[in-house]
């Protein structure tokens, strides 16, 4: 049986071996040439990262595609090629919500590839201050998940801070219990991350009516206390399991299983047209009849879609908000910039937080 299996699967393991050999030679011209690029881009101070250009690459490719492989397929492995290649033009650096094992960590390699060198940090703030002091390239922030909405301390600092949004990615969110014994047995207290305790509760309740939650600054902040004591379980990913060495007692205890996070990427830079963009604005209006409507107006009568619209309190006067709106289209294209410009002559703030390659 094992003579006549390795007979039929020996011609087919020599061609996948030939092939190899010219994909690996393919792929070390492709890198001479970004290489090449490099020199060009340093020679005029251009970024070594271009997400609009990365994603009208896989487009392409995706198109080609006759299959077997799918589109999600194309995207993992040429986000992956190109992150290689950017490592040998010049190291990039994002900072995250660490520590190691977050789903800030995953969202982070997926979106730049593990060529990517990763940056953690206690908190968001410090993602922002890491990116707007130069220590990191590119900052990794959620700002909304499908279950819990928004999150707000993003929110807020996307309005504090001179950043640019220059890309996003929809993380699908697996919540996993962990523990040492991959058990329950003398497990008094579960931690996590509010979010993720929050997205968590009937399970919770279901299961562990009795045991105290607290709330931690990260998932894997949780998966490390565990490693370190039985007697606390974490609500964190598979990732975090691996890392800290923890037993999944209980796969995926989240309320929602189409539970997921959105992600943005800050930097410095403003990403260009893709040809599958969306813009991120925060507009304010005088509190006043009728003022959101007249707002949302030159949105409608230049036939600019909207995606999203969330409203925060200015923390200034008495019942004023910041609305964080997302529309369809690039600030460049001439419909999304004369809604702009007609939109800025009725607010009373305006500001344009990224045009960016949409995820959806």
């Amino acid at each position: 049986m094992d003579d006549e299996l390795n007979s039929k699967l020996k011609p087919l393991r020599d061609r996948i071996d030939e092939i190899d050999a010219q994909l690996i030679a393919l792929l070390n011209q492709r890198a001479q040439i970004a290489l090449e690029v490099g020199e060009v881009k340093k020679h005029y101070n251009a970024p070594v990262f271009r997400p609009e250009r990365e994603q009208q690459v896989i487009s392409r490719l995706q198109t080609m595609s006759e299959g077997p492989l799918a589109g999600d397929h194309i995207s993992a492995i040429w986000r992956e090629i190109m992150a290689a290649s950017r490592s040998l033009e010049q190291p990039v650096t994002a900072a995250y919500l660490g520590p190691a094992g977050t789903y800030s960590e995953e969202a982070m390699y997926e979106y730049f590839g593990h060529s990517i060198e990763g940056m953690p940090c206690l908190s968001i703030d410090e993602v922002f201050r890491s990116v707007e002091a130069g220590g990191a390239q590119f900052g990794v922030v959620p700002v909304e998940n499908s279950t819990e909405g928004a999150v707000s301390r993003t929110l807020d600092l996307l309005l504090q801070s001179q950043l640019l949004i220059g890309g996003e990615l929809a993380l699908p969110i697996r919540h996993n219990l962990l523990t040492q014994s991959g058990t329950l047995k003398g497990v008094t207290r579960v931690c996590a991350h509010a979010q993720a305790i929050a997205q968590c509760q009937r399970w919770l309740a279901t299961h562990m009516p009795h045991v105290e939650r607290q709330a931690v600054s990260s998932n894997a902040e949780a998966a490390r206390m565990a490693s370190l004591d039985a007697s606390v379980a974490a609500i964190a990913s598979d990732r975090a399991a691996s890392f800290y060495g923890l037993q999944i007692a209980h796969p995926v205890i989240q309320d929602d299983p189409h539970n997921r996070t959105r992600f943005v990427m800050i930097g410095n830079a403003p990403a260009g047209r893709s040809g599958h963009d969306q813009t991120s604005l925060i507009v304010s209006v005088k509190n006043e009849p009728g003022a959101v409507f007249k707002l949302l107006e030159p949105l409608a009568r230049h036939g600019v879609s909207m995606t999203r619209f969330e409203s925060r309190p200015a923390r200034v006067g008495t019942w004023e908000y910041y609305f964080y709106i997302d529309v369809e289209g690039h600030r460049e294209d001439p419909a999304v910039a004369d809604a702009l410009a007609a939109l800025e002559k009725k607010a009373a703030f305006l500001k344009i937080l990224g045009s960016y390659p949409c995820s959806r």
